[in-house]
């Protein structure tokens, strides 16, 4: 880790992931941020910065509560979505609107920062 943000390459080996009903864990990722505003932390239980990070995103969890989801995936568990979505540092936090991403941050980022991006993304889909 170096200050705000950890990098680490990939294993090379992929595990199987499903959601419990038995569908990809990649295809429920993309129904959870596909309606609404969604924000996804991607972490990893190694990850110093990620730990930190962790208070901001339960704090924003109870905040927006009713308004915008809040999640937090695990890199490590979760690579192909990771891959994917070319994460290479974390933490990485997404913000979605609708299935599309409309905002990125990579590295520790305040409550501050992430709740007007938050806000942002609400009122941009009330007006």
């Amino acid at each position: 880790c170096l200050g705000s943000t950890c990098m680490r390459a990939p294993k090379s080996h992929k595990k199987s992931m499903t959601w419990r009903r038995g569908a990809p864990l990649e295809t429920h990722f993309k129904r959870s941020v596909s309606k609404g505003i969604t924000l996804v932390e991607f972490n990893a239980a190694w990850c110093r910065p990620c730990r930190r990070q962790a208070a901001i995103i339960e704090k924003l969890s109870y905040d927006f509560t009713g308004t915008a989801r809040v999640r937090t995936l695990d890199i490590d568990k979760h690579q192909g979505i990771a891959l994917s979505l070319g994460i290479q540092s974390i933490p990485t936090i997404i913000i979605y609107k609708d299935g599309e991403e409309v905002k990125r941050f990579v590295g520790l980022q305040s409550a501050e920062i992430l709740e007007n991006a938050l806000r942002a993304a609400i009122d941009a889909t009330k007006s």
